[in-house]
């Protein structure tokens, strides 16, 4: 299981911020669908109908800063391997971990009908 030291919702905008096990703090956010389509682009239709890949890439492109420094979305497919690459394991994990948490509705009370 990941080890995540922080990990803080931004005011419901589907971004998070999370660190991995080296420390890197990682702020990630959901895809737009703008965003879906150039991540489309970038990997091309071969690697877009490889489920693994595709799950990858869409993890690595959700990254949007990494220790406070913005992350560029990839626009090539060599760019997106040097991210995933750069992330390591331990940055995918911890990465997969937030998207998960700010993809996933929360329950509330309410909703829990107390």
């Amino acid at each position: 299981m990941v080890e995540t030291v922080m990990r803080q919702m931004l005011s419901g905008r589907g971004i998070a911020r999370t660190h991995d096990r080296t420390g890197r703090e990682i702020t990630v956010r959901l895809l737009t669908a703008l965003d879906r389509l150039r991540l489309f682009k970038a990997i091309g239709a071969t690697l877009a109908e490889n489920p693994p890949y595709l799950g990858m890439a869409i993890l690595a492109f959700s990254v949007a800063e990494i220790d406070g420094v913005p992350v560029p979305s990839p626009a090539t497919e060599s760019q997106l391997e040097a991210l995933v690459q750069r992330l390591g394991d331990e940055g995918v994990d911890a990465i997969a971990e937030a998207v998960d948490m700010i993809a996933a509705p929360s329950l509330t009370e309410a909703d829990a009908g107390n």
